[in-house]
């Protein structure tokens, strides 16, 4: 699909792209299921809105925190994602979906409340981090190979 108007950029979009678009749907999921378990964290620990953190429960803490990283994580994921796609749409989409399980495996390494660096390296963190770092990098070698006409 070319899209183009007069004395503007044309962006072509490979045909596999909708694989890229197909991943979106999956880290909205994993963001919910992230959203949730914090709602089942409050209930447990008997944390009421809209207090953020507990001062008496650091089990709590950990279930908050591992969604607030994600959610600090988003937006660069997404906008790298999409990007990306553009010049490698298929192993984008991969590390799009290895990122999303990588992204629950931390999650629920960090729920457990032990040795948080020991925990979330060996439970997913190091996976879902290369990922990442393979979306970054599909993002920049665009820049150098897709050409705007």
């Amino acid at each position: 699909m070319t899209v183009t108007k007069t004395d503007m950029a044309s962006i072509t979009i490979p045909d596999e792209y909708g694989y890229i678009i197909a991943v979106l749907p999956l880290t909205f999921i994993v963001f919910f299921f992230l959203a949730e378990m914090v709602v089942y964290a409050r209930k447990k620990f008997d944390v009421p809105y809209p207090t953020m953190y507990s001062e008496k429960s650091k089990q709590f803490n950990c279930y908050q925190r591992a969604h607030q990283n994600a959610l600090e994580t988003l937006p660069f994921f997404i906008v790298f994602l999409l990007l990306g796609g553009l010049q490698y749409p298929v192993a984008s989409s991969i590390a799009g979906v290895v990122w999303c399980v990588g992204r629950l495996i931390y999650a629920v390494g960090y729920y457990t409340g032990g040795k948080m660096k020991e925990n979330k390296v060996r439970n997913g963190g190091g996976v879902m981090f290369f990922e990442f770092t393979h979306i970054m990098h599909s993002h920049k070698r665009i820049d150098s190979s897709h050409k705007f006409s």
